[in-house]
């Protein structure tokens, strides 16, 4: 069975910065693409960042550019999300995603119907 188990939120102040792990099981990080996730209080959940089974990766909201960084150890079967330059704005339950029938990462807009494995979610807070 394929499952995913985020880690690694808590509180940061503006400007911080946090690593989330996503450890996946019942798969290996080269058979799926892993996608993060969020979702912010009264806000639909939005695709973050993608890593493909080839270790290609994807960032979709120009708001996280060059901020945060996807990346995977594939030894240790784990996928995270380094997020850097926190803003208030990035306080989110963030949440990692398997297809569990692709290989490749969403082109456009990833749409949470096409994920039938996701974690429980990491709550990131960003406050002073």
């Amino acid at each position: 069975q394929l499952q995913v188990v985020e880690s690694g939120g808590g509180l940061v102040q503006p400007g911080g910065s946090l690593k989330l792990s996503c450890a996946v099981s019942g798969f290996t990080l080269d058979q799926y693409a892993i996608t993060w996730f969020r979702q912010a209080p009264g806000k639909e959940r939005d695709g973050v960042s993608c890593i493909n089974s080839a270790g290609g990766r994807v960032i979709y909201p120009d708001s996280v550019k060059g901020r945060f960084t996807i990346s995977r150890d594939v030894a240790k079967n784990t996928v995270y999300l380094q997020m850097n330059s926190l803003k208030p704005e990035d306080t989110a339950v963030y949440y990692c995603a398997v297809q569990g029938t692709s290989r490749w990462c969403a082109t456009g807009i990833p749409h949470t119907s096409h994920y039938a494995y996701w974690g429980q979610g990491t709550q990131v807070t960003v406050s002073s």
